[in-house]
């Protein structure tokens, strides 16, 4: 198994996505339950306000308002990015100067710049410990897939459809 390997070789396409007020319980039973690291805040329009870690779900708890939180709230605004080009070795650095678990790939498509693709933690420690490539063949850009677009369009809708199902 090659050791130098690109983001892109890694990376998981498509990003979990939640809206501005997303309840922080909600938040949290969805991360449980899909093994949720991290999800990019939408606004109304559907663009990246901000980023939702598993630190920010404890960070919330240790508040004792928890209950009442959503994801606005207690988000980190903006969105860690590196290139999908770079090794996995500067992107562990930059996680590390981050003090993220989660980092992004953006990809620009008419006229938006949507994130498309993540690296984790998980990723890199099933890197480390992987005996050969076919125990990575469901990660990077090559690994079979519906296209970054649909994936963003299909996870912002759904975001979108649980916001205002929210707010009737």
């Amino acid at each position: 198994m090659t050791n130098l390997k690109l983001v892109r070789d890694l990376m998981s396409v498509g990003v979990p996505t939640c809206a501005l007020d997303d309840s922080v319980v909600a938040l949290t039973r969805w991360f449980l339950d899909k093994d949720v690291e991290g999800a990019v805040v939408l606004d109304e329009n559907g663009h990246g306000a901000g980023v939702v870690t598993r630190n920010e779900l404890v960070q919330a708890y240790t508040r004792g308002d928890w209950q009442t939180l959503t994801a606005v709230e207690i988000m980190r605004p903006g969105m860690p990015q590196v290139p999908p080009d770079i090794p996995l070795t500067a992107a562990a650095q930059i996680m590390q100067d981050l003090n993220t678990r989660i980092i992004y790939v953006t990809h620009h498509a008419g006229g938006i710049e949507y994130p498309a693709a993540y690296l984790t933690y998980k990723h890199l420690l099933r890197h480390l410990a992987a005996q050969d490539e076919a125990e990575l063949k469901d990660l990077g850009i090559e690994a079979e897939r519906e296209s970054p677009i649909e994936t963003f369009t299909r996870r912002r809708d759904e975001a979108l459809r649980r916001a205002r199902k929210g707010n009737q």
